[in-house]
């Protein structure tokens, strides 16, 4: 993956640990080609600003941008106006009902009699993390002010007191979810692919 990508991001890379550089890598490589495709232009020439652990921008009038990844895929988005992604396996091992009860004790629904499913929460947490990442937020940081409303698909951060709408797209192993202010007309160029790391 190195042939896309820069001498500052090669730099930036070998002062990571082995496993976070080659994420690193291969992320910045994923996405100067994908938007090399948008923008018609090389992939060297694409003018990202992609720090680690930093959300990846672009300059003014260029759009926005948003990437997520997980141990065997990852998933970019682009989109005129601001927009947050992310992507979890499907099959992810994780106590969803510790889990609720920890991050979204604002849900109506009841986990005591197990109508809250492993499925529900995961697509929660998905969009839930979209719309971290829309904020350039942090997880830790934002993730109980968050509410999450199935119908209408609605994410409110009440502190901030934002107001966003959300996509859910069950694609053969993940679950993908989009963050995003627009109500209509709403056209993002999203691009998957699997990987492993």
């Amino acid at each position: 993956m190195q042939d896309v990508a820069t001498i500052e991001e090669i730099k930036t890379a070998k002062n990571l640990s082995s496993s976070r550089s080659k994420i690193f890598l291969e992320t910045r490589a994923y996405l100067r080609r994908s938007l090399s495709t948008i923008f018609d232009l090389d992939p060297l020439e694409i003018p990202i600003n992609a720090h680690p652990g930093e959300p990846p921008t672009l300059p003014s009038g260029m759009g926005n941008i948003s990437l997520s990844h997980c141990k065997d895929a990852i998933t970019i988005v682009w989109n005129k106006s601001k927009i947050g992604i992310d992507i979890e396996r499907t099959d992810r091992d994780f106590n969803y009902v510790k889990f609720a009860k920890k991050y979204f004790f604002h849900t109506n629904r009841s986990i005591h009699n197990n109508y809250l499913t492993k499925n529900m929460i995961l697509n929660q947490w998905c969009a839930v993390e979209a719309a971290i990442k829309w904020d350039h937020g942090k997880l830790a940081k934002d993730i109980n002010h968050w509410q999450f409303f199935e119908k209408p698909k609605k994410l409110i951060h009440k502190k901030k007191n934002i107001y966003l709408n959300y996509s859910q797209i069950n694609f053969h192993n993940w679950t993908i979810a989009l963050a995003y202010e627009e109500k209509a007309s709403f056209n993002p160029e999203i691009i998957c692919y699997s990987k492993n790391f």
